[in-house]
């Protein structure tokens, strides 16, 4: 564990630990936590039943029953084995007007200025009429909030994109915006890391991006430390996200610059597949990557990130060649 240890919002928070060979679901209570086996086997099966068991858990962590741990021993694993993984894309209003102002400018010659005017005008427009972007991850990608970053073999350019991630907690389909809240159960904080110099395929320029071989290689979803019950968060629409990069402010931005809110991106992705408990939905990452700074991860490098009220991860990166 690093020091000083995670903190999180509320009265307790949830987790899944590892104490010598032995992996189990946690009740995390300032410093200390509830082997929770005794319950549950994991903390997706707690989800599965969350309208349940979320008021046993308050009883639990105001009580002494069960027995307890120093988080300070314990490894901290990923929260939660999602059942899908689902990654929302170009999410930040000032990201994407970066990247669309950018592209003005060095392709169509523009000057800043109008780049920038053209940009904001275009993301007006998508906010009032467009939809969300949203694709899938792989579980394999995900690792712990302080396990190392292994960077793959091949590419070079390997960013970060740090990101406020809810997990569901009541099944739905075609989920109307107003009542999307209620499928929540809570938040993690995930670092949805992206080979750029991989994500286009120049074999394919037909097929365009390719996804799977840019953004999940193993270890390039640290998630964690903690699940944190919705009702603890507060406003998720303006939590705080930062990242350093060996030291340095990358990324520093309030959820309040999202162009689709949660329960637009909610209502979004259960047009198209039914959103079950467990589920993990990233809600896209604001400006700053390693993109647009021109500097990219390298062995040695260490990256922390933290989200109001969701503790935060701490991860160095290594060379898996």
């Amino acid at each position: 564990m690093p020091d000083p240890l995670p903190t999180h919002a509320g009265p307790f928070a949830l987790g899944t630990f590892a104490s010598g060979a032995a992996v189990f679901p946690g009740l995390v209570t300032g410093s200390r936590v509830r082997d929770l086996s005794d319950l549950v086997p994991s903390i997706r099966a707690l989800v599965e039943d969350w309208a349940e068991l979320l008021p046993r858990l308050g009883d639990l962590a105001r009580s002494a029953e069960g027995g307890r741990h120093e988080l300070a021993a314990l490894r901290v694993l990923t929260p939660i084995e999602p059942g899908q993984i689902l990654q929302s894309g170009a999410n930040y209003r000032k990201h994407v007007v970066d990247l669309v102002a950018a592209e003005k400018e060095s392709v169509h010659g523009a000057t800043p200025e109008e780049a920038r005017a053209d940009a904001e005008l275009m993301m007006d427009e998508r906010a009032r009429n467009g939809v969300p972007y949203i694709f899938l991850g792989s579980p394999r990608a995900l690792t712990g909030p302080y396990d190392d970053i292994v960077l793959p073999a091949l590419g070079e350019q390997h960013d970060w994109e740090l990101e406020l991630a809810l997990v569901i907690g009541k099944s739905g389909r075609n989920i109307p915006a107003e009542e999307a809240m209620e499928h929540v159960a809570g938040y993690t904080i995930s670092n949805d890391l992206t080979t750029r110099d991989r994500l286009y395929r120049p074999d394919l320029k037909a097929i365009g991006t390719d996804w799977f071989t840019a953004k999940n290689a193993d270890t390039f979803l640290p998630t964690g430390p903690f699940l944190v019950p919705a009702a603890f968060v507060g406003d998720p629409g303006d939590l705080r996200i930062t990242l350093r990069h060996n030291g340095v402010v990358r990324q520093d931005e309030s959820t309040k610059d999202m162009i689709f809110d949660i329960p637009k991106l909610i209502a979004y992705a259960s047009t198209t597949t039914t959103l079950r408990p467990g589920d993990l939905l990233l809600t896209g990452s604001p400006a700053g990557n390693g993109a647009h700074w021109g500097v990219f991860l390298k062995p040695g490098d260490v990256v922390e990130s933290e989200i109001t009220g969701l503790g935060h991860q701490r991860n160095t990166v290594r060379s898996g060649q």
